[in-house]
């Protein structure tokens, strides 16, 4: 079957790997201390939607565990969609722990329900001295982390940021090595 599979050009879709997403809560502290980029407290798993009543299912029982868990830890959760058509898992938490708990939590949840070829990324949002956003996004499939620093509103990244704090923290973070996957996310709802 392999051999008929690379003969018709089929790929088997990577899984995802959400168990890299906890190196970012080490990573917070040494971002905060050396480097003055604080937690906005706000993040988020982007995901591609499918129409299918399964995946209403599914989105239905992720809203009421992530409001059951809410009530523990005081986070607030929304589903919305972006301009470009993916939905958005939206966690808003001052505790960063508990912020990075509730994405692993709603990873987990959307592959249990059989979603995982839809995750795309977690998307967690910090904040330069000046007020700058620098998101740092997790690529599933890779299991890696790359930082993302747009530059106003305009659709232009500012790559020498993203090179200095790639450099500053890949000794605790999983960062990609191969820079033509770090895709910009233009629009972040967070």
């Amino acid at each position: 079957m392999r051999l008929l599979d690379i003969l018709f050009g089929r790929s088997k879709p990577v899984k995802s790997r959400p168990d890299g997403l906890f190196a970012i809560t080490t990573a917070e502290v040494t971002m905060s201390s050396r480097f003055e980029l604080t937690s906005a407290g706000k993040a988020g798993v982007c995901f591609r939607p499918i129409s299918s009543s399964f995946f209403a299912e599914a989105e239905r029982e992720l809203k009421e565990m992530l409001d059951l868990g809410a009530k523990h830890t005081e986070s607030a959760v929304e589903v919305i969609s972006d301009s470009y058509g993916f939905q958005w898992v939206v966690v808003t938490d001052n505790d960063f722990s508990d912020l990075v708990n509730t994405i692993y939590t709603v990873t987990l949840a959307l592959q249990d329900h059989g979603f995982q070829d839809q995750l795309l990324a977690a998307v967690f949002k910090f904040n330069e001295a000046g007020g700058r956003p620098v998101y740092w996004i997790y690529n599933y499939k890779r299991g890696q982390f790359y930082p993302f620093v747009p530059i106003g509103s305009s659709q232009q990244r500012d790559n020498a940021a993203e090179l200095r704090l790639k450099g500053a923290i890949q000794n605790e973070l999983p960062i990609d090595s191969d820079l033509e996957r770090w895709y910009a996310l233009w629009g972040v709802p967070l």
